[in-house]
């Protein structure tokens, strides 16, 4: 666990920057009595207007940011999901392609660049995308990478009602919704919430309201989790989802995060939960601090992933590794692409890149990627090497 000694110094606009957001964290408790759920404070610390740490301006991904994403670190992966993007297009007949959360607007750029070079560009490619900030940058990446491109781009607030038929890709968004963090008691389950102590913010417990206890009965009442067992659960995955679907007459959901099927994910081993935030590329356990500075983030439950596509509508199409569906859309086509013509120094950047993406310890197997459907009789490809889905 780092320490707060060990973190990088804050300039003198980010302490102010914090500060405010503190501020206003403060008023969001008093305001609620003296206690606010988690899931509270996690929405205001990333998504507060102007305050939070994706609706303000410090820079997020890449080198200079608090992490690097897939996208980020190299076009194989785009390219390899364009593969299945374009497959799901043909079989569709055409149609659009929708982003949830599109981060710095790499991913954007590299799937409409792949998807001309195979002929299959979307009749639109929406972002949705509800940082101001975000959108500038995804704005400015997608001029200076695939100009003739951008005027298929449309940003949207919310997902679209109207019927409309494509496909949907999510790129560490799951892991960034609100959770609630909750502990195992002898006769139920707390919630554990946020208090204001001293100045500084707090976690309290607190017995779990009826939609708590109602989720989690659902969720972990076969498991004979032990007292004291804590863990996270986010209830806003279900809403959030049905209104992703809403106007998907006919298409594919192609979620990737990094996760795990619920029955390894609330195993008794993992006490504690996956709940952290990231700061400069360090891994920081102390969620509460910095707040507006860091991202918090938690490990996704994929099956409760899979029951909200169920009650939306949706099938479940596929469940993978990433690694084993990198392979199945022509990963090793991609890298040899990727690779000619590459100097020595160059060429070891692919290869190291391609290691994140592959290996077990680093993205190859945290990272899943989940597939729901509607109205799709084919196959997915991109889960013919191996298909999990039989372990949600």
């Amino acid at each position: 666990m780092l320490t707060q000694a060990s973190l990088p110094d804050l300039s003198a606009d980010e302490l102010a920057h914090s500060a405010r957001v503190a501020a206003h964290l403060r008023d969001e408790i008093a305001a609620a009595g003296g206690w606010i759920p988690f899931s509270r404070f996690m929405q205001r610390a990333l998504y507060a207007p102007g305050l939070g740490y994706y609706s303000a301006g410090a820079r997020k991904f890449g080198a200079a940011g608090d992490f690097i994403t897939a996208p980020g670190l190299t076009p194989v992966f785009a390219r390899c999901l364009a593969a299945q993007v374009a497959e799901l297009l043909v079989q569709l007949g055409g149609g659009c392609v929708l982003e949830a959360g599109a981060g710095d607007g790499s991913l954007a750029a590299d799937l409409l660049l792949s998807l001309a070079g195979r002929g299959a560009l979307p009749a639109r490619y929406d972002i949705l995308e509800v940082s101001a900030d975000l959108r500038e940058r995804q704005r400015e990446t997608l001029s200076a990478r695939a100009p003739a491109l951008l005027e298929r781009v449309r940003w949207i607030d919310a997902p679209p009602h109207a019927p409309w038929e494509g496909v949907l890709v999510a790129n560490e968004v799951l892991d960034a919704l609100p959770v609630e963090l909750f502990r195992v008691t002898r006769g139920g389950y707390d919630a554990l919430g946020v208090v204001c102590a001293g100045g500084e913010f707090a976690f309290e417990p607190r017995a779990a309201d009826e939609r708590l206890l109602q989720e989690l009965d659902d969720r972990l009442g076969d498991l004979g989790l032990p007292e004291g067992y804590a863990s996270e659960a986010c209830l806003l995955l279900r809403p959030w989802l049905a209104e992703l679907a809403r106007g998907l007459e006919r298409g594919a959901m192609l979620f990737t995060d990094y996760g795990l099927p619920r029955a390894q994910y609330y195993h008794a081993s993992r006490s504690g939960g996956s709940l952290c935030s990231f700061f400069r590329h360090l891994r920081v356990e102390d969620v509460l601090a910095r707040p507006g500075l860091q991202d918090i983030t938690a490990w996704v439950d994929f099956t409760a992933v899979a029951e909200a596509g169920l009650a939306a509508g949706l099938a479940v199409a596929g469940f993978s590794t990433q690694a084993h569906f990198l392979l199945a859309t022509g990963l090793e086509r991609e890298v040899e692409r990727a690779g000619n013509g590459l100097d020595a120094r160059e060429a070891a950047k692919l290869a190291q890149a391609v290691a994140m993406l592959m290996l077990p310890g680093e993205m190859g197997e945290r990272f899943k990627v989940l597939a729901l459907a509607r109205r799709l009789e084919s196959p997915l490809s991109g889960f013919s090497f191996r298909d999990l889905a039989a372990t949600l």
